[in-house]
């Protein structure tokens, strides 16, 4: 299965692509793009690279997909976001806390409601600058980890919308607009830990 994909600008120790095709299922796109990644990294084939979907813990839990190669677990983190065709994968040191979002340029007049309800903007009839906002919000809410137990409302942004941040966690991430042809896209990241 082929997929056209596209390498987005990225932070340091961060790699990232973006793959579009209403033909092909989510699932598939999340995969082939974290192959691509994983053997440009590696500087191997991708089909030595094997992806798998982590068995659920629980009603409720989010798996994450795991690399592997020979039959040994990658130690890289894969974070996807998805909105309609379109896929963006990134991969990443597994400690280093990161979120993404992607959307078009035309929401859904559902989606605009959605967006409106929860932001802080002063004009929320500006559809771009509200979608802008919004993918940022996303994906500090993707970083965050906890996902739809926190309102989207409670995440902030500096006046450039460069950090975000969750009042009641001491992690700030750094927002950066990886955005490519009509997809808007944000990767946010904090910092690795220190021992």
């Amino acid at each position: 299965m082929t997929l056209n994909t596209v390498a987005l600008e990225t932070p340091a120790g961060i790699s990232a692509r973006l793959g579009w095709d209403p033909g092909t299922t989510i699932h598939d796109r999340r995969r082939i793009i974290a192959k691509e990644l994983i053997a440009a990294k590696l500087g191997c084939d991708v089909t030595d690279i094997r992806i798998e979907r982590e068995a659920p813990r629980g009603f409720g839990y989010h798996t994450r997909l795991i690399a592997s190669r020979d039959g040994a677990e990658l130690p890289i983190a894969i974070i996807t976001a998805s909105y309609r065709a379109a896929t963006v994968v990134a991969i990443a040191d597994p400690g280093l806390p990161i979120g993404m979002d992607i959307r078009d340029m035309t929401p859904d007049p559902a989606d605009v409601r959605q967006m409106q309800k929860h932001s802080h903007l002063p004009n929320e009839e500006n559809i771009p600058d509200l979608l802008d906002h919004w993918v940022r919000v996303q994906a500090v809410l993707e970083a965050d980890g906890r996902g739809v137990r926190v309102a989207p409302d409670h995440v902030r942004l500096d006046a450039t919308r460069h950090r975000g941040w969750l009042p009641d966690r001491k992690m700030k991430y750094t927002l950066v607009d990886a955005s490519r042809d009509s997809w808007l896209i944000t990767i946010a990241y904090g910092t690795l830990p220190t021992a």
